[in-house]
This record gives C-alpha cells, structure tokens and sequence, in this order.
C-alpha cells in the first residue's frame, strides 16, 4: 500500500483494491475485509488520513513510503550523477593539462578527449548495470528472507501461507521493476560522465589563451566542490572543509598518475 499510494497523491479504495489485485495474480488473495483492516491499522498509526472513499499518505507516510520505494527500487540515482559528475571532470581535467602540458594540436586534443571519455563512460555504464543489478538482486533476497521470517510467526496457517506468496509475488515484480531501473541508472551516469567533460573541454579548446585554460579549470572545480564534496560530506556527517581536503588530495593524485603514465607512454 505504501508503494502504491507513493506514487499518487490521493487513490479511492476500489482502485486501491484494484492495484494489489494485480500485484497478487494467482498467488494470493486479498480480500476487502484485509484492505479495510490494513487501511485502518495505517491510520491508527498516522500514516494514511481517509476522506469519504479517497485514502491519502500523511506526511509521515509518504516520507515512509518514499524510503520504502527507495530502498526496494533504487528510485533515487544521486550516486550515478555524482559519480558521472566526478569521473567527467577527472577525466577533463586530465585532458585539458596533458593537452596544455604536451601543447597538442586542436585535432589530437579532440581526439584524446572524445577516446578518453568515451572509455570512462563506457566503464561507468557497465559498472553500474552490472554491479547495480548483483547488488539489488543481493539486497532484495536479503530483505525477503528477513521478511519471511518476520511472517512466519503468524500463527494462522491459512493467513501465513496467504502472506508469505504475496510477498513473493511483490518481489518478483520488483525483480523485474529494479532491472529496468538498473539500466536506468546505468544511461544517466554513462550520459553524466560524458556530459561532464565535454563541457570543460569544448570550453578549453573554444576560447583563446588564457582564458580558456582558467574558465575549463573552474568549471571542473565548481562542479566537483559542489556535488562531489557536499554529497560526501551530507552523507558521512563530516564537515566539508575535511571533505574538500581528501577530494583535493585524490583529484590530486589521479591527475598526476595519469600524467606520469601518459608521459612515460
């Protein structure tokens, strides 16, 4: 109910009813009277506020329920843009000193930028569709044994056997739900990652001397200070002075490895 109601702001019961039906299929199911009892066990607990026959998430229950569909669909792609954001700008960044350092013509920059973020997008893409998809599947077994040992000390046999093929048949539709959000989540860190260093470097290879190698190195710093560093730092609890300084550190690191293997190159 909490999945369904998410979605929208307001949904009657019939159509309520109707939503589960069709996550239940053959599996299971559930009656009006389960539906009644349920919606009443959610008001009690101010979760959902009734009006005639419209049922209605309370603020606590549509934060509720959007924790919910985070944790169960990955609906929320910040680590896919952050990390496209970050990985972009590295990349640009690299290219842009290498092509200042090694002073390369216009058409070998081009070519080095288009090559080298081509392949970083690439490998985001991959490593998010893949490893995204290991890891959902992983995380939703885990839940779903924790859920069905939680069920199985209903003591009703007929409620518990009830119970326990509605959740499998929620988690085969989430299974099939979570694999397109994967590859959803794969296209817009592939997209952000190329996006990201696209723009520095179309600005350094546009504009004339100096301009363009100051304007590209404080797009690629604006961007990285201001997602990269404030993500980790809201997410870690820890103070974005201490944060700017270890991504400093490793931006730091990454772009001098990466000119040293190209110069030994």
């Amino acid at each position: 109910m909490l999945l369904i109601l998410s979605e929208r702001t307001a949904l009657d019961r019939s159509s309520l009813k109707r939503r589960i039906d069709r996550y239940c299929m053959d599996y299971a199911c559930v009656a009006v009277s389960d539906v009644d009892r349920a919606l009443k066990e959610m008001s009690d607990e101010a979760l959902i506020k009734s009006e005639n026959s419209m049922v209605k998430l309370t603020e606590r229950g549509l934060r509720l329920g959007k924790e919910w569909r985070n944790l169960l669909l990955k609906r929320e792609p910040i680590l896919e843009i952050v990390a496209g954001l970050t990985d972009g700008s590295i990349t640009a960044l690299v290219v842009i000193l290498s092509t200042y350092l090694a002073q390369l013509t216009s058409s070998m920059a081009a070519f080095a930028a288009v090559i080298s973020l081509a392949a970083v997008a690439m490998t985001n893409f991959s490593s998010f569709l893949l490893g995204g998809k290991t890891e959902d599947v992983a995380d939703l077994l885990t839940l779903k044994t924790l859920m069905d040992y939680s069920l199985s000390d209903i003591p009703d046999k007929i409620e518990r056997d009830k119970s326990l093929r509605l959740v499998k048949r929620l988690f085969l539709l989430l299974g099939k739900q979570i694999g397109r959000i994967n590859l959803y989540s794969a296209l817009v860190s592939g997209v952000t990652t190329f996006l990201a260093g696209v723009v520095p470097i179309t600005v350094y290879m546009l504009l004339p001397n100096p301009l363009n190698l100051l304007l590209s190195l404080g797009i690629v710093c604006l961007v990285v200070g201001i997602f990269l560093v404030r993500y980790r730092s809201k997410r870690a609890k820890v103070h974005w002075r201490m944060t700017l300084a270890e991504t400093v550190i490793i931006i730091t690191i990454a772009v001098i490895l990466s000119l040293l293997i190209g110069r030994g190159v």
